[in-house]
């Protein structure tokens, strides 16, 4: 299984941007699939869940209302559009997929993980 991120880059403050995640060798319609970033000297922060039962959405309080985060079963992918970006979203965005379910804000639960992507908010 691999998930590929693309989409980042560098904006400016207030800006917007649309991550991809695409998968291969696994389907993300029966995983839950989430975004993480991490900033320099940080830990890993969760961003944004879709949940496989419902496709209900859940999001870090710090990107709630700015990011939101979809599914395409069709092109076995998944997005998170970025708006309204502030300096303290730069940071690596991965992608990940977590079957187990247990607790889908947690990275040590997520068994799949992307490369990662830049994106670098300029103020």
């Amino acid at each position: 299984a691999q998930l590929v991120e693309s989409g980042g880059g560098l904006v400016q403050t207030g800006g917007s941007l649309r991550l991809s995640c695409v998968a291969s060798g696994m389907y993300v319609s029966v995983y839950n699939m989430g975004w993480f970033r991490r900033a320099p000297g940080n830990k890993r922060e969760f961003v944004a869940a879709i949940l496989r039962s419902d496709s209900t959405t859940v999001y870090g309080n710090s990107v709630e209302g700015r990011f939101a985060i979809s599914r395409d079963n069709l092109k076995n992918a998944v997005y998170l559009q970025m708006d309204g970006l502030k300096p303290e979203d730069t940071a690596v965005y991965y992608c990940a997929a977590d079957w187990s379910g247990r607790s889908y804000r947690e990275p040590s639960e997520y068994e799949v993980w992307g490369q990662g992507t830049q994106v670098t908010v300029s103020s």
